[in-house]
């Protein structure tokens, strides 16, 4: 993982570019930028940079090409609760599920909704692939390794405290006045310790510095080195098994 900062800088500029070349596009022909929900929809081109280094790591572990899936019709995996669920990148090696790997992004300026939507998307799609592994859907495979990477915006609007409203019983107190920076990093810290992911990474960046690749990693516990650690670790264990 040589100059893995530096790699990961990248993912960060090519996703500014991305998005500031697709509001432009938008723009232009709708007189108006879109900075809601169906901005989530191109996001998986935002991501590019990350499916596409997190592909060079996996293929530096020793995995071929061959094994590393991210098109809409491969990165597919059969569901329990549906009939599949479509990943950002999956790893299949000889008729084994190795990883499946969900790249998220959410900028400004309206955190509200989106965050409860990428909650409830994460929460699901991991139950839904661990019940699915526990019925049989990927017969033969061990327990595959499940990778949870979110990108947010470092907006005033992402950093302020959020009021909640307690009707009826008190939110748990790590959530009281909370930013959605806040929210998110415990959110992916807690995907991790229920075991539902393998690994989660959490960064932040803006629009500006963002361009020139600068970035932060608010909690140590989930950097993209660590989020890299993990996956490649599995890579290479199973690439062993392929020589």
């Amino acid at each position: 993982m040589q100059k893995l900062e530096s790699r990961v800088a990248e993912a960060v500029k090519h996703f500014w570019r991305v998005r500031q070349e697709q509001e432009s596009r938008q723009g232009s022909a709708t007189g108006r930028r879109d900075y809601g929900n169906r901005s989530a929809v191109t996001g998986g081109a935002q991501l590019g940079g990350f499916a596409e280094l997190v592909r060079q790591l996996l293929t530096e572990s020793g995995l071929s090409d061959i094994h590393i899936h991210r098109s809409r019709t491969k990165a597919v995996l059969p569901g329990y609760f549906r009939p599949t669920k479509d990943w950002d990148l999956v790893v299949v090696a000889e008729s084994q599920l190795v990883a499946s790997i969900e790249f998220k992004s959410q900028v400004g300026p309206s955190f509200g909704n989106n965050f409860n939507n990428r909650v409830e998307e994460a929460l699901g799609s991991a139950k839904d692939l661990w019940t699915a592994y526990r019925e049989g859907a990927f017969k033969l495979s061990q327990r595959p390794w499940l990778g949870y990477l979110m990108l947010l915006e470092q907006h005033p609007k992402s950093v302020r405290g959020v009021r909640v409203d307690e009707p009826h019983f008190k939110v748990f107190d790590e959530f009281r006045d909370a930013s959605y920076s806040k929210r998110y990093q415990l959110f992916c810290e807690r995907l991790v310790r229920e075991g539902l992911y393998d690994s989660a990474c959490f960064l932040l960046t803006d629009r500006k510095s963002g361009l020139k690749g600068k970035y932060s990693e608010p909690n140590p516990e989930l950097s993209f080195k660590n989020f890299a650690i993990s996956l490649t670790s599995r890579a290479t264990a199973i690439a062993k098994t392929l020589s």
